[in-house]
């Protein structure tokens, strides 16, 4: 099978900054997501909360799952609708703000998980939809040369396509989040 380009795109995010409402990060750990070509993705079936997958890339899809929320970077091409799930990352900037947003756990878990990510950013559904290729608000620092090892495996939790190795990681980074598989799964 060839690998779609949302698999690139996801890995060349890796060791970038991510900064969102006074704090900076480095994401550390992603996962991809095809769009109407991965049936483990939200656009495979278009909704009016996948709706804002399907237009232009370097936008930030952002969902609420049970209490927290999770943000995504659109890829595209448009209509493809393929998506990145940013799923942690280590806190290099605002790690006062992040602490109080996060409460009181280890600096290494503030933004371990894509829920505690959003969280120590700040991000919520008000940011669904910001170009994160602007200098403002939710935004992604340049692309930068990475002298780190890549590490892939499965996606967490999804019930669909869940063997696929799409899920990419910083080799050895302590805030990388651990591999939970879907009990849905087949």
């Amino acid at each position: 099978m060839t690998e779609p380009d949302v698999v690139e795109r996801a890995r060349s995010l890796l060791g970038r900054t991510l900064t969102g409402h006074g704090v900076g990060l480095r994401i550390t750990e992603v996962e991809a997501y095809g769009g109407i070509h991965d049936p483990a993705s939200h656009a495979f079936t278009r909704t009016q909360r996948s709706d804002i997958m399907y237009g232009p890339p370097w936008r930030l899809y952002v969902y609420q799952t049970r209490h927290h929320f999770c943000a995504n970077i659109v890829t595209g091409p448009t209509e493809q609708a393929a998506a990145v799930l940013i799923r942690a990352g280590e806190v290099r900037s605002g790690i006062e703000l992040a602490r109080e947003r996060r409460g009181s756990v280890p600096d290494v878990r503030l933004a371990r998980g894509p829920g505690n990510l959003t969280k120590a950013l700040g991000i919520t559904l008000a940011d669904l939809g910001t170009a994160v290729l602007a200098d403002e608000g939710v935004h992604l620092g340049p692309e930068v040369r990475q002298d780190f090892m890549v590490a892939s495996g499965p996606r967490v939790g999804v019930s669909k396509a869940a063997d696929f190795p799409w899920r990419f990681w910083i080799a050895g980074d302590p805030t990388v989040s651990a591999y939970k598989r879907s009990p849905r799964a087949g």
